[in-house]
């Protein structure tokens, strides 16, 4: 099959959304699939054997370290001369209105995925009043697609009360074998926690933003002394964030990868996740993979990942003292490497494979309903 993606994000960006689809796109290669990706021009012109296809890229004024590419012929030019079998349209927002217009145009099959609530940004930004005009555009988009994917079960809900067509869930997963407890290190412990070791090293990986809410965190560190914490990832708030935790035990590293990142989750003692506007949040999984207990926010898509007291703690975003008391349970050794070797469990049962196994799955069901394919029978049935 030929499969052309149209994406807002790629490499050398790293966020969840690159997460899943470098994944995805290595397993379609592998199947033998011919995968073009069209993204941003931030000069990467070749993955895993496929060919990406930069558009002219600039700065957001909201989001200045991100460059964005707007929509442009080129896309339209790309598609046709690639002439693909389907386009899989990522988060549709700005250079995804060109993928699913020129899609149209050409009368090609189209799957859009959701990846960001973008309207709930809209409160972190003050700009409440954006938010119906925000689920109008995202709304107009998606239902152009033969068929939309999001990542829980609580994102489906929320999409089809916005009155979203044809929603289906597009299963988590993570790399088994990147993450995982071997992959401890001293050096980077040491690293991570500015040369105290023997504290309780607290980790978040994430962009820093304003709505992930990262300042929150402060409070442990200002309650006790036994904690220090590490926050891997940048972002257009990582300035602010330096200034609020001035004089605290806190690294900023910067963004990690590869082995580095698994190393940062493996030397660490619990993973903090304050977030309430995910779609998924694919670092709980990462953390999880690697034997580390996790603290987050009760949100419904944190709730589909986390069984509140044996995998992980979820605590009320609504009660102020709640994420402290939560974080301060992980002062007890024995309750944390019980939640660990939990948390590790449940990791180890979500590979790649089968998230892009149903991603083919989903491909082809267009492919069906529009031009009549046959079904494919997938690799191992």
């Amino acid at each position: 099959m030929k499969i052309a993606i149209v994406t807002e994000t790629f490499l050398p960006n790293t966020d969840g959304i690159v997460t899943r689809l470098t994944a995805s796109i290595k397993w379609l290669k592998k199947q033998g699939h011919d995968v073009c990706i069209i993204a941003p021009d931030l000069g990467i012109h070749e993955f895993e054997g496929a060919r990406v296809a930069g558009i002219p890229a600039r700065s957001f004024f909201l989001y200045k370290d991100k460059k964005l590419a707007f929509p442009r012929r080129l896309t339209g030019k790309i598609l046709e001369d690639f002439q693909p079998d389907l386009v899989h349209v990522v988060n549709p927002a700005v250079l995804g209105v060109a993928g699913i217009y020129y899609s149209r145009k050409l009368h090609l099959p189209l799957v859009a995925s959701y990846h960001t609530r973008i309207p709930q940004y809209a409160d972190y930004y003050h700009l409440p009043f954006l938010k119906p005009v925000l689920w109008w555009y995202f709304r107009t988009l998606h239902n152009k697609a033969d068929l939309n994917l999001c990542t829980s079960l609580t994102i489906k809900k929320e999409l089809e009360e916005k009155k979203f067509h044809h929603v289906r869930v597009w299963e988590r997963g993570v790399d088994v074998d990147l993450f995982s407890p071997e992959r401890f290190d001293l050096t980077m412990r040491e690293r991570l926690t500015d040369g105290q070791p023997h504290k309780k090293l607290l980790l978040y990986v994430g962009r820093l933003a304003v709505e992930k809410e990262i300042e929150k965190i402060k409070d442990i560190l200002t309650a006790t002394d036994e904690f220090c914490l590490a926050i891997v990832g940048d972002g257009p708030h990582r300035q602010q964030l330096e200034r609020h935790f001035h004089g605290t035990r806190t690294v900023f590293t910067g963004f990690l990868h590869g082995n580095e990142l698994a190393k940062a989750y493996a030397s660490a003692d619990c993973f903090v996740f304050p977030s309430t506007t995910e779609t998924l949040g694919l670092v709980i999984l990462e953390a999880m993979a690697s034997g580390l207990p996790v603290v987050a926010a009760k949100s419904g898509p944190t709730c589909e990942q986390i069984r509140d007291g044996e995998n992980g703690l979820l605590y009320d975003p609504e009660v102020p003292e709640s994420f402290k008391k939560s974080v301060l349970a992980m002062k007890n050794d024995m309750f944390r490497k019980q939640i660990a070797r939990e948390a590790y469990q449940t990791g180890q049962q979500y590979g790649w494979y089968r998230p892009s196994e149903q991603l083919l799955q989903f491909y082809y069901q267009v492919l069906q309903k529009r031009r009549g394919y046959n079904r494919i029978p997938l690799t191992g049935e």
